[in-house]
């Protein structure tokens, strides 16, 4: 973590710890396993090709789940202000920031109740900064890389605020650093320029 879990405005150090380290942390774990078992049965002539196939597909949502943790993790720690440069590239994608943040949020309010993720991305083909949510950690549009990722799954917010899940987005937003954001960026827009 690069922040401070018992600094956060709105959520709780009890619940960035259980969520890195309970839920993150198994993943990881599961995922170094995983990793094994793969070894392990790549020279097994006896299993049957689509069992094979059926741990590489937990590898891929153990580790689309990890990286997840680990981005939206990392974007966490600052004081929800963007700087000039990103407002900037907000307004040009959405309008204006507030529009960003509207149907930011309003894809999250959609889940209702439901898992998953909602994420600020850019796109390396079309070159454009687009919101979109990740039911599970399989599925993403294609040559998209997450620029802001939020967890929405139970366990990132139930302990401090219950069903009110609209607190817990108002508290992530207000925990967002900028600068995390804007680095992962000027990445994206340095790939796109290769």
């Amino acid at each position: 973590m690069l922040f401070d879990p018992a600094k956060r405005d709105g959520l709780s150090e009890k619940l960035i710890r259980s969520h890195c380290w309970n839920n993150y942390g198994g993943l990881v774990k599961a995922l170094n396993a995983g990793k094994q078992k793969l070894a392990g049965f790549l020279e097994d002539q006896n299993l049957p090709p689509y069992r094979y196939n059926d741990l590489k597909r937990e590898r891929l949502m153990r580790t689309g789940s990890v990286i997840l943790h680990e981005l939206s993790f990392d974007n966490l720690g600052g004081t929800g202000q963007p700087g000039a440069a990103f407002r900037k590239m907000l307004t040009e994608a959405f309008g204006s920031m507030e529009t960003w943040e509207k149907e930011f949020k309003r894809m999250d309010f959609g889940l209702g109740g439901g898992s998953g993720w909602v994420v600020l991305g850019y796109n390396l083909r079309s070159g454009l900064l687009q919101n979109y949510w990740q039911w599970n950690h399989l599925h993403a549009p294609s040559a998209t890389l997450p620029i802001r990722v939020m967890a929405r799954y139970e366990h990132s917010y139930h302990m401090d605020h219950g069903a009110a899940a609209p607190a817990y987005v108002d508290a992530f937003f207000r925990n967002i650093h900028w600068a995390t954001v804007l680095a992962r960026l000027d990445k994206a827009l340095n790939a796109r320029a290769l």
